[in-house]
């Protein structure tokens, strides 16, 4: 019996993953905090409490995301662009492309036929196209951040979101609150200038059908639709999008080489 992990460290949650044999085995997700060495280490002692495991009986740990430099018990970190790659890969092999949107930056990664990144382009300098910009719209509006994707589903007419700058975007949106314009309509605009954003970066690379997508926001159905809208692609969703890098370094640990 072959047990791998992976440990994903992002700037909101922090993920795990085991892998037995090839097969996920389980995964465990808590939010960062403050320490991200920590972090990595509840994770995974909860997720080996969990499957009723032991560290002894892993046998590699690769670590992965912003704070995968934190993480001292794991045997090699890894960049995100790899495990996100390898991650989509093992959700569905048809796959080459992914779009990751995670809680501070936005990558696109184009794979060839046998999943080996071919190109890829990130954007980890702004919050705007990122899950920060969303909590920070979910606060500027007063609704449940986990309600945004159904919300923007009533919208009759998505309001028009011009600034590609949080703090600007906003702005724009308080002043659309106090126009009485509807919370759907803001919403679903909110979701197309993300959706603007992030296809604008992903289209520098040549995206590839099939495409899927990644990380936390992920699960806010209201920007995939707005994703596939604006790059005219149909957008995987797979139940584990949010752990395709914690999921894609349990799967690189597997590979004596890397």
């Amino acid at each position: 019996m072959s047990l791998t992990a992976g440990i994903d460290i992002g700037s909101i949650t922090a993920k795990a993953a085991i892998l037995k044999d090839g097969e996920l085995l389980g995964t465990r997700v808590i939010f960062t905090g403050y320490n991200a060495e920590a972090a990595g280490r509840r994770v995974f002692d909860e997720l080996l409490a969990e499957l009723g495991l032991s560290s002894a009986e892993i046998g590699r740990i690769i670590a992965t995301g912003y704070g995968r430099k934190g993480v001292s018990f794991a045997d090699k970190a890894v960049t995100e662009i790899m495990c996100h790659a390898a991650g989509a890969r093992f959700l569905d092999p048809s796959v080459r492309s992914l779009i990751d949107i995670g809680g501070q930056d936005s990558k696109a990664v184009v794979m060839d036929e046998n999943g080996r990144v071919t190109n890829f382009t990130m954007n980890d300098k702004c919050a705007a196209g990122t899950g920060r910009f969303l909590e920070v719209m979910a606060r500027a509006l007063e609704a449940d951040l986990d309600e945004f994707g159904t919300l923007s589903l009533k919208a009759e007419r998505p309001a028009k979101i011009s600034s590609l700058c949080t703090v600007f975007a906003e702005s724009e949106v308080i002043s659309l609150i106090a126009k009485g314009e509807t919370r759907e309509n803001i919403i679903a605009g909110i979701h197309e200038s993300i959706a603007s954003r992030v296809s604008a970066m992903a289209n520098r690379i040549g995206l590839i059908a099939p495409v899927l997508m990644t990380g936390g926001v992920a699960r806010n159905i209201g920007v995939v639709r707005a994703l596939e809208e604006v790059i005219a692609m149909p957008v995987i969703v797979s139940p584990h999008a949010q752990l395709a890098g914690a999921i894609g370094a349990a799967a690189l640990a597997a590979i004596p080489f890397i």
